[in-house]
């Protein structure tokens, strides 16, 4: 039977976050074996983005 990690990255609502950021923390966990399984955005209280990555145990 397959098992999985799962890891959770957030990314606030601010100037200093630019798509390239996250681009490039997503490209680096993707590196790593991660795949982004879910993002959820809100507005509220500067959550932005929140997004979930899984990998395969090994």
């Amino acid at each position: 039977m397959k098992t999985f990690e799962y890891v959770i990255l957030s990314f606030p609502m601010t100037r200093k976050t630019s798509l390239a950021d996250m681009q490039a923390s997503l490209n680096a966990k993707g590196a790593e074996g991660w795949e982004v399984v879910s993002i959820s955005s809100s507005e509220f209280a500067n959550v932005g983005h929140t997004v979930f990555l899984k990998r395969e145990t090994t």
